[in-house]
């Protein structure tokens, strides 16, 4: 895995916690010589991010889509901006310019985001490892959702463990990487 698309807030949270959460994942994409995709914007948990992985030398892309660059003001200062007609067109350079998926905390964008990637993981439209970064617990009664899915029915105990869950950004990070290894594997035989 060289890149990693991160989808989390435009907004910083009501905590502390979420923007170190996003600092520390910078830190463990630089250490790990990973590339960041993501949302594009100068704003939330996105700017932090962004911010902490420029401030550390990484590369970053951002993609965002003309209306949002208008009302939110693109980053000035990434390693390559993308400006695209709409989210769907964002979404889909976003997955091809990605070798990963993480979802940091954030709103009804982010779990778009996150469902969509885990939605085409699920029907095999990609195998790219996906993960939630689960800060705070952030994600506890979302996951506990996903799992009375399980208990209903809708859902395999397959398809859940298809989303890699950790509270730690250096263990998602390595369980990815187990994922992305398992798959390459099992592409070559």
């Amino acid at each position: 895995m060289k890149t990693i698309c991160v989808y989390c807030g435009s907004s910083f949270g009501n905590a502390p916690v979420f923007r170190e959460a996003a600092k520390n994942l910078a830190h463990q994409l630089v250490e790990r010589k990973m590339n960041l995709v993501y949302g594009g914007g100068d704003i939330g948990l996105m700017k932090v991010i962004a911010d902490e992985m420029i401030a550390l030398g990484g590369k970053v892309t951002g993609v965002i889509p003309q209306a949002l660059f208008d009302r939110e003001v693109g980053h000035s200062q990434l390693s390559a901006l993308h400006i695209v007609a709409d989210m769907h067109e964002r979404k889909a350079l976003m997955a091809e310019l990605s070798d990963g998926f993480i979802a940091l905390p954030g709103g009804i964008g982010t779990l778009e985001e996150l469902f969509e990637m885990y939605t085409w993981l699920q029907l095999g439209f990609h195998n790219k490892p996906l993960g939630i970064l689960n800060v705070d617990g952030f994600y506890d009664h979302l996951l506990r959702f996903l799992e009375h899915t399980v208990y209903a029915e809708f859902l395999k105990d397959t398809q859940l463990a298809l989303l890699l869950r950790e509270s730690d950004a250096s263990l998602l990070l390595t369980r990815m990487e187990q994922f992305a290894l398992v798959h390459a594997a099992s592409l070559s035989t």
